[in-house]
Parts: C-alpha cells; structure tokens; sequence
C-alpha cells in the first residue's frame, strides 16, 4: 500500500509540477518573449490538472477526504456508525464503478470518431477522458479495501469518523484510544 500511495502522490506532484511549468513557459512567452509562447498551453494546464485529481481521489478515499456526513457519524453509536460506513462504501463502490463503465463508453466514442481538441495541438482527447475511468478504477480499488476492513477488521477504538488515516504511517501510529 505504500508503494501505491506513493506512486499516487508523485504522479500527482510531477503532473502538477508540468502544469507550473507550462503555465510559467506560457507567462514568460507571452510577456518576455511573444515568439516563444505557445498558443495551447491553457489547455495543457487543464489536461494535466484533470488528470492529477481523478489520480489524488483515491488518496481522498483512503483518508476519508471525500465529502460525506462526518458530524452525524460522530453522533452514532459505533457499531451504527461501522454499518453507515459500509454503506456509504456499497455506495462509493457503485459510484466509482458508474464512472469506469462511463468514462469507457466516453473513452471508446472518442476514439471511434478520433476526437482531437481544436487547438493547434490538436490532442487525443481520448487520452483526456481516461481520466475518468482511470480515477474511478483507483477508487473503487480503495472503497473495496475500506469495505473489507470494515467487514472484517473493524476496530471501533482506530476506525472512527472523521478525516484519521486508518493504518500507521512511517512515523505516525495509528490513533489510540483514550
């Protein structure tokens, strides 16, 4: 898990550092040197940012990062807050899976009629819409692990509602109990 936790992160962080770095090319041609500005690096920008997020949603859902009731969690009774937890994972899951059996129908019509954006880069915008299934997959991946621990592993001391990272982390122990 580390390993993919860090790949997401540094992918993320290189697709954001590309993004700068176009967006500074373009700045630094449009003021500085006209010649040498590129006239699709808006675009660009959006593509890689896109790609980033949908990548770092599945950091979001092993952190509990994304949006759902934590205040009314924290009222419940743990073993109905694991139950509300399962579901709100049953629903994640078909949620993410909407968006792979979506993002390839989006996907398979793009290529099929080769979409290209109307730049002068003229990009696959294939290559943009994967994104979607991408970001769902990763997610749907996570939501099925948060699942099965709460299936099977549900600890109601470690596992509480709220934005905790569930495992321990290189220099972090998990939250204890009080």
């Amino acid at each position: 898990m580390k390993f993919w936790d860090w790949v997401e992160q540094t992918l993320t962080g290189l697709l954001g550092l590309c993004a700068l770095v176009v967006a500074l090319w373009q700045i630094i041609g449009r003021y500085v040197t006209p010649t040498h500005a590129i006239s699709y690096a808006e675009e660009v920008i959006v593509y890689l940012v896109i790609w980033a997020v949908m990548i770092i949603s599945s950091q979001l859902a092993r952190r509990d990062g994304h949006v759902r009731p934590d205040l009314v969690l924290r009222l419940l009774s743990p073993q109905v807050a694991r139950w509300m937890e399962v579901f709100n994972c049953l629903v994640a899951i078909v949620f993410s899976a909407a968006m792979v059996w979506y993002g390839v129908q989006i996907v398979q019509g793009s290529l099929a009629i080769d979409e290209r954006s109307s730049s002068d880069l003229q990009f696959p915008m294939w290559i943009y819409y994967l994104a979607l299934p991408t970001g769902g997959a990763l997610m749907a991946v996570r939501y099925v692990i948060r699942l099965f621990r709460y299936l099977f592993h549900y600890d109601p001391r470690t596992m509480k509602p709220g934005h905790v990272v569930h495992e321990t982390v290189e220099g972090l122990e998990a939250p204890k109990s009080q």
